[in-house]
């Protein structure tokens, strides 16, 4: 079992990425199953579209995880209710439309899998204690009871929290992964009970920016620069940036755990 897990696609050079390679790159790997994240897809680089969505599907997406940015378009709180393959983090509010967790089947059919979305709390939007939800969650998505695989995007700003999730759901999980800061760490390894992590995994954007931002409205804007506007995405040559898990499908372990990284500025 392949799985592909691609970091935060940024405004429409990460989707321009993502159209030119990912079905080439789903065919070329033999990927089985393919999670994205797609809360910075939006031209502005806030939110995603149902349109966006649909296209991702078409490409060849199993599952969209998000995060803090999830209803910057208002038109996703009623899609999200009709689209149970995006997803919002599990953390929010009960009342907040769509879902943070589920359980898919591959396209084949012969596996589910279970992908579940958390967002940290710390320098991030007041949502409930993510460690109280993921103690829950465990219990309602059990590896080998009723998913065969389960993949965590974990979208937050410091590295403990993502460190301190990946250790709780280690043997737990086929991986965990941390999104949202837009740049790949280098600790891409399996845990000693068998679950593959990545701090951050990265965006699929255009890297001679700020995060994924203009860089120079970005440095005018730190320097309190008053010609400095609201930020903006970059638009050069994106780089797709993410990880696939080749995972046991007797226990749903990893076997390997490989980083992706490819085109634009930080291509390998």
């Amino acid at each position: 079992m392949k799985i592909l897990i691609l970091g935060d696609v940024m405004g429409s050079s990460g989707r321009k990425a993502v159209k030119n390679n990912l079905s080439k790159l789903i065919k070329d790997e033999t990927i089985d199953f393919t999670v994205i994240n797609g809360e910075n897809a939006a031209d502005d680089g806030k939110g995603i579209t149902k349109s966006i969505s649909d296209e991702f599907f078409q490409l060849g997406v199993d599952v969209i995880t998000s995060g803090n940015h999830i209803y910057d378009k208002k038109e996703t709180n009623d899609y999200i209710d009709q689209e149970n393959r995006l997803l919002r983090p599990a953390n929010f509010v009960e009342t907040s439309p769509g879902k943070g967790f589920g359980i898919y089947p591959t396209k084949d059919n012969r596996f589910k899998v279970g992908v579940i979305n958390l967002m940290g709390n710390v320098f991030m939007k007041k949502t409930d204690d993510v460690f109280v939800t993921a103690k829950k969650i465990k219990n309602k998505i059990r590896l080998k009871d009723n998913a065969d695989f389960i993949v965590i995007d974990f979208h937050g700003e410091i590295t403990s929290e993502k460190m301190a999730i990946g250790h709780f759901f280690d043997g737990l999980s086929t991986g965990v992964v941390g999104t949202h800061t837009h740049v790949p760490t280098a600790d891409t390894r399996i845990l000693e009970k068998g679950t593959a992590y990545q701090t951050d995994i990265g965006m699929c954007g255009d890297y001679n920016s700020v995060i994924g931002m203009n860089k120079e409205n970005s440095i005018k804007k730190f320097f309190k620069d008053k010609s400095a506007t609201n930020h903006f995405p970059a638009v050069g040559e994106a780089s797709l940036s993410g990880i696939i898990i080749e995972a046991d499908h007797k226990t749903g372990l990893a076997n390997k755990v490989t980083r992706v990284i490819e085109g634009g500025t930080l291509r390998k």
